[in-house]
């Protein structure tokens, strides 16, 4: 078994992985190490409200897959019996349990997401491909348990390259597998897409495409340390109780706490998405909390451009006034404050937010990333983690919710019966930045968007005027004439929680008032994408 990771000059931290089952903690639902193969007939299914399969089925469980370094991984191949070429093969990468075990599953989600249990075999992998859907279409799915993930070796590694790595031995493990035809390819969401861009980076050659359904491709910018401000609620104590194995797991925590600022070791988690080579379909939502500020929801009418960002953008300026209205107008001076260290809940109902209005005298299109340019100050701290949001309000003011799933396939007549978490619920598009952080890396940034370097920290002093160039997480929101736009500045996240257990979980450095600045050389705005649709 290898030694613990170690990235450029840095040690990585780690943990005691969340042991298998026990007959008091059955959470992880693992069915015991057990290499086999099972035939599994045309119309089999694993309960009787589960999908059935459509072709006679080889389960192959637990195989064995060599890495580099000589740590052996686990796999379950769900193949086409009776075929007689070969096939190719669909990996699904992560850590989460490889056949329909492990915690993460459907039922943990409110209403199941609105997949109903007919719709899935129980045979995939939490969040990925279903067996009893590609068998039929002539493909063979291998559910692998990543590196350290139940009864594979190893400590489970968080993304990087060395997951790419691991990815490469077992790409071109299968590829050379007796039924295999070459060709493989990688699919799936969350972990199973962000795997998916460190893997393809590393160029395996057998690597035919991959098909990332939703997945972060920088994880300290884009969610771990958004905009410079620590959130290891999620993706440390709440993923790490859930991950199981028999060594350890990578404290992505620890490594946040000992070291805040981008050095080697979170930059090799900034995938390079430049090496990649292979065709890749990429779909995701623009709801989701936790994943790529470049994911882009499945449009209801499909009217073609050029590229992305679209270049038929206008981008409108709103400037922020001490009245609470928005205007095209860069207004006189003043001032807005507000509270910025209280508790925050994340259920839509926190206090001590600074509200801007604009009403539309026509149809108005919002297609792509916001910037936010603020000034601010804080006479009690010297720094500021700053949070903004845009919500859309109908002509009589009231702030709108977006359910994420048809209110028919979740049994429900109105929003209101639905819990108020991301995963269900989308409210509008967000930013963070902490002000210590607010240099601007000059080589990630865009006219449209401003990237961070995040390398040291410039602290703000008391009483001192800062500058802040905030990044709004892609969007697409139509605004009617008489609508809406909303545009809030707070001390505290604005989303919905992303889970019930992980409500006010989220801290922030923050100390005192808040005080935004307005109108003149302080002219505090928000700069939307507009673009005109046919």
């Amino acid at each position: 078994m290898a030694s613990l990771l170690k990235v450029g000059d840095v040690e990585v931290l780690h943990l005691k992985s969340t042991p298998l089952n026990t007959p008091e903690k059955p959470t992880g639902r693992y069915n015991g190490f057990s290499p086999s193969t099972t035939i599994l007939p045309k119309g089999h299914k694993l309960n009787e409200d589960s999908r059935p399969f459509q072709v006679d089925t080889i389960w192959e469980r637990d195989i064995a897959i060599a890495m580099r370094d000589g740590v052996t991984l686990h796999a379950d191949v769900f193949r086409p019996a009776n075929v007689s070429e070969k096939v190719p093969a669909i990996i699904p990468w992560s850590p989460y349990g490889k056949t329909g075990i492990g915690y993460f599953t459907l039922d943990n989600i409110p209403y199941r997401a609105g997949v109903p249990k007919l719709h899935v075999s129980g045979y995939e992998k939490f969040e990925g491909p279903d067996p009893a859907e590609w068998t039929q279409h002539h493909y063979a799915v291998v559910n692998i348990d990543a590196r350290g993930a139940f009864w594979s070796e190893g400590d489970i590694r968080y993304y990087g390259s060395a997951e790419g790595r691991d990815g490469y031995d077992a790409i071109e493990h299968v590829a050379k597998l007796p039924w295999c035809n070459g060709k493989v390819a990688t699919m799936g969401n969350s972990w199973l897409a962000t795997a998916q861009w460190f893997i393809a980076a590393e160029r395996p050659p057998s690597l035919a495409c991959i098909l990332p359904l939703e997945g972060l491709s920088d994880f300290y910018r884009e969610n771990f340390c958004r905009g410079g401000v620590p959130n290891p609620a999620f993706f440390g104590p709440y993923m790490a109780r859930r991950l199981f194995g028999k060594n350890n797991i990578e404290d992505v925590s620890a490594m946040l706490k000992k070291y805040p600022l981008m050095n080697e070791y979170w930059a090799d988690k900034r995938a390079k998405i430049q090496n990649i080579q292979v065709p890749a379909y990429i779909l995701a939502s623009m709801s989701t909390g936790l994943h790529t500020v470049g994911s882009l929801r499945a449009p209801i009418y499909n009217i073609p451009f050029s590229t992305w960002p679209i270049p038929e953008t206008e981008r409108r300026c709103f400037y922020l006034c001490d009245g609470g209205e928005l205007t095209e107008e860069n207004p006189s001076t003043g001032e807005v404050s507000y509270q910025s260290d209280v508790v925050a809940r994340q259920m839509n109902n926190d206090p001590e937010e600074a509200v801007f209005t604009y009403t539309f005298p026509e149809r108005c299109t919002l297609i792509g990333p916001t910037k936010a340019v603020l000034y601010l100050s804080c006479t009690e701290f010297d720094d500021m983690d700053v949070f903004v949001q845009i919500r859309k309000a109908d002509k009589d003011g009231n702030i709108l919710v977006n359910s994420n799933i048809p209110l028919e396939d979740l049994g429900k007549t109105s929003i209101d019966e639905i819990p108020d978490i991301n995963v269900m619920k989308y409210l509008g598009p967000t930013g963070i930045l902490r002000a210590s952080h607010r240099n601007i890396d000059p080589i990630l940034s865009k006219p449209h968007w401003p990237a961070h370097d995040h390398t040291k920290e410039v602290k703000v002093a008391p009483g001192n005027i800062v500058k802040l160039e905030i990044g709004l997480w892609p969007a697409s929101i139509q605004w009617d004439a008489g609508e809406k736009l909303i545009f809030k500045v707070a001390g505290h996240p604005m989303s919905l929680a992303e889970f019930p257990l992980l409500r006010g979980t989220f801290t922030t450095a923050n100390q005192g008032k808040h005080v935004l600045h307005l109108g003149g050389d302080h002219n505090s705005h928000v700069e939307i994408p507009v673009v005109a649709l046919q």
